[in-house]
């Protein structure tokens, strides 16, 4: 009930649901850079040459696992540029909280393949692939399926008495072209 309980207009409510993306994106973007700034660099260090195909593979996976999640972390900034004043910001908010959650996605499955390159040089690969594994279980569940547990469990809050439309699935607002 945000409209009730907020006395927001639905260009409000979208403004908020923006904003909201925007740094949840902020928080993800400075793992993946922190992520791919290391891949980066790993190809120049002396050790680097030493790795085999297995491992080299697990590293280029890692590599265009980790550029294809920051182009999908970063893809709600241009998206914004290019569909401003558009009247568009309920497909910009759609679509931006589809690019965040395919890039975490991605982010995920880029650690893992870092974190299986790392482990397998360090201890090998059995290690390496249950350590890896128990990680990726580890993430997921703190990610993904902690989160949808609590919104399965829970009814949808954001229903508007009398027919008004709710945060996903509303129509555009004429006052939306103001603020976006």
């Amino acid at each position: 009930m945000n409209i009730a309980e907020r006395n927001e207009t639905p260009a409000e409510r979208m403004d908020r649901n923006y904003g909201e993306i925007l740094q949840e994106m902020r928080v993800a973007q400075t793992g993946v850079q922190l992520l791919l700034a290391f891949l980066l660099t790993l190809a120049f260090t002396p050790r680097f040459g030493t790795l085999d195909l297995f491992q080299l593979q697990v590293y280029v996976s890692s590599l265009v696992l980790g550029a294809t999640s920051t182009a999908l972390l970063i893809a709600p900034a241009p998206f914004h540029r290019l569909v401003f004043r558009r009247r568009l910001k309920h497909e910009l908010v759609r679509a931006s909280s589809r690019l965040l959650l395919a890039g975490l996605v991605l982010l995920k499955l880029a650690l893992a393949a870092a974190l299986l390159l790392i482990l397998d040089v360090v201890l090998g690969l059995v290690p390496a692939l249950w350590i890896t594994s128990g990680l990726v279980a580890w993430f997921g569940f703190w990610w993904f399926v902690l989160p949808l547990r609590y919104r399965a469990r829970s009814p949808r809050r954001d229903a508007v008495p009398h027919g008004l439309p709710r945060d996903v699935g509303a129509r555009p607002d004429t006052q939306l072209g103001q603020h976006v």
